[in-house]
């Protein structure tokens, strides 16, 4: 196996590893569990739920791989705190756009070949790249895992 392939194939495991264990948490999880704060004064799960659909969302354009399909979600989901927007989706449809998101991504992300997760993303211009050849679209898998995984460590406080 080549290096490029080794490298991406074991961040594309950490990633789809990380979304398995998120979606068997959603499972195990109640729509009234998803409206509990993780601790007092603290966000919601149904608000990370939709938090992270939507930062998943963001990945189409910023890897150059499509549209986001719930574009209206940044408002309530990334530029705002939980309880800030007036009325929210039900977690019964937050849960069905997360696994729309997520399966519009592994589609992309099986046809693209190991070299291409080396190119650049979208927010960096060709000059920082060719500076910082590291802002490509598998360090943004890699923060995105991460973000992920921090997510789920406070969601899984919800099992009570």
């Amino acid at each position: 196996m080549q290096h490029q392939e080794l490298v991406t194939k074991s961040v594309l495991d950490s990633w789809y590893s990380h979304i398995s264990r998120t979606d068997n948490l959603l499972d195990t999880l109640t729509d009234e569990q998803l409206q509990n704060e993780i601790a007092p004064g603290k966000n919601r799960g149904i608000y990370l739920l939709g938090h992270l659909t939507a930062v998943h969302d963001r990945m189409l354009p910023l890897l150059n791989l499509g549209k986001q399909h719930y574009p209206h979600f940044d408002d309530i989901f990334i530029t705002s705190p939980d309880k800030a927007a007036k009325e929210m989706p039900p977690a019964a449809e937050l849960r069905i756009y997360w696994k729309n998101v997520n399966e519009a991504l592994a589609k992309h992300f099986g046809h693209l070949q190991p070299d291409e997760w080396f190119h650049k993303h979208t927010s960096v211009s060709e000059e920082d790249f060719a500076k910082e050849p590291f802002r490509n679209r598998l360090n943004v898998l890699v923060s995105r895992t991460n973000h992920l995984a921090y997510h789920f460590g406070q969601l899984i406080l919800l099992k009570k």
